[in-house]
């Protein structure tokens, strides 16, 4: 299976964010990630990402943005194992990590959280 992250990956859609955020949905912390997710059916694909990065954390964009561009190369990379478990159950999931640290942290460590942020939500299902 390739390793990308396409267009309907990405949560979009307001009505599934406010869902998400208003409550009915199951969270979880793994530091410097926390990980809120929701079983919805009217996405695209088999789970659909959200990341978020606090403006009051990094005042600068760029870091911002270096910290969203890990996130997503940790989740692009290591998002098989959930895709095919969520194809068996045949749901659909939309899942948001949101970073909690002040600080900028190695691309290993966000990837390492990843792996146990994934593998928790597959348990879960």
């Amino acid at each position: 299976m390739p390793h990308t992250l396409h267009k309907s990956e990405r949560l979009d859609k307001k009505k599934v964010i406010e869902k998400m955020f208003a409550g009915g949905s199951r969270s979880f912390s793994i530091f410097p990630l926390r990980v809120v997710y929701l079983p919805v059916e009217e996405l695209e694909s088999q789970a659909a990402i959200l990341i978020s990065v606090s403006k009051r954390r990094f005042k600068r964009a760029v870091k911002r943005n270096r910290v969203k561009r890990q996130i997503r190369e940790a989740y692009r990379t290591n998002k098989d194992s959930l895709l095919e478990a969520l194809a068996e159950k045949q749901c659909r999931m939309a899942i948001a990590f949101i970073y909690l640290s002040d600080e900028l942290v190695p691309s290993t460590l966000i990837e390492e959280r990843m792996k146990i942020a994934l593998a928790r939500i597959r348990e879960k299902l």
